[in-house]
């Protein structure tokens, strides 16, 4: 498991190819397709998730896009839209948002797509 500890600030894409634990404040998506992204409780990420499971004890906003769950624990602060087949949002956890998990396919197709467009232009 990757950790990305509290006192680093990302700006710009996070891909992993591993579990990811976020300490810290990411501002851009983070791709993990193959794994999990949990947001720790000092955690802040703005923009995309896109993991097989994402659990948030921290703060979000923007799209997060599981394969298979995503759980908002209590304490936690999310905004945004959440894609995912499985939803669990706990008491004590903020959530303002919707949840569409009927549009998997398409939001993974879009974030692949997105991918290769910022891939091709860094070339």
């Amino acid at each position: 498991m990757a950790l990305v500890g509290k006192s680093i600030v990302v700006t710009g894409e996070v891909r992993s190819t591993e579990h990811l634990s976020v300490e810290c404040r990411v501002d851009g998506p983070i791709l993990c397709e193959g794994g999990t992204v949990t947001i720790g409780e000092s955690g802040v990420v703005n923009g995309d998730v896109v993991a097989l499971d994402i659990t948030v004890f921290g703060r979000s906003s923007g799209q997060l896009i599981a394969t298979e769950m995503v759980d908002i624990r209590p304490g936690a602060v999310v905004t945004g839209v959440v894609i995912a087949p499985g939803f669990i949002l706990h008491n004590g956890a903020s959530f303002n948002g919707r949840v569409d998990p009927l549009r998997l396919d398409a939001a993974l197709s879009v974030v692949r797509f997105q991918r290769k467009q910022r891939d091709s232009k860094a070339v």
